[in-house]
């Protein structure tokens, strides 16, 4: 088991809090003639994010480890801000790529670090987080043109 592998996953379930809240904040709160569409993928993307945390906890305690399970410890641990509430549609589109654009670089050194634990499990969970980012965030950028 490696600590710096844990707590990489743990701030993976810290990130995936904090962008589940926000997300709910942007479905419920997003406004103009994009509506109907961020409105529906908003909420695609937090039911997402519900099954990330469920997986990267149970992993983490898998492991051995205690993942982080307060509002308070995800939003000290996870490198991402909650929404402001002051986000038009198209802020709020910018905000969640750039979001993910910062966890896909953290996912990748969880996977780095997963593959030199030879822990193969974690690595393949890691990695198909992040494919699924990866696909998103292109989505999100064609949005924002």
């Amino acid at each position: 088991m490696s600590e710096k592998l844990i707590q990489s996953v743990n701030k993976q379930v810290a990130n995936w809090t904090v962008m589940y809240v926000k997300l709910h904040n942007y479905h419920w709160y997003v406004k103009g003639s994009n509506f109907f569409v961020l409105h529906e993928k908003f909420e695609e993307l937090y039911n997402e994010a519900n099954d990330h945390i469920d997986e990267l906890a149970e992993r983490i305690l898998a492991l051995g480890g205690n993942p982080v399970a307060t509002m308070k410890d995800c939003l000290d641990t996870a490198s991402i801000e909650e929404a402001t509430g002051k986000e038009d549609a198209r802020d709020m589109v910018q905000s969640v790529w750039s979001d993910f654009d910062k966890m896909l670089d953290e996912l990748q050194e969880g996977i780095e670090l997963a593959d030199e634990a030879k822990d193969e499990a974690t690595g393949d969970m890691l990695i198909a987080v992040k494919q699924s980012v990866k696909k998103h965030n292109w989505m999100l950028k064609a949005f924002l043109g």
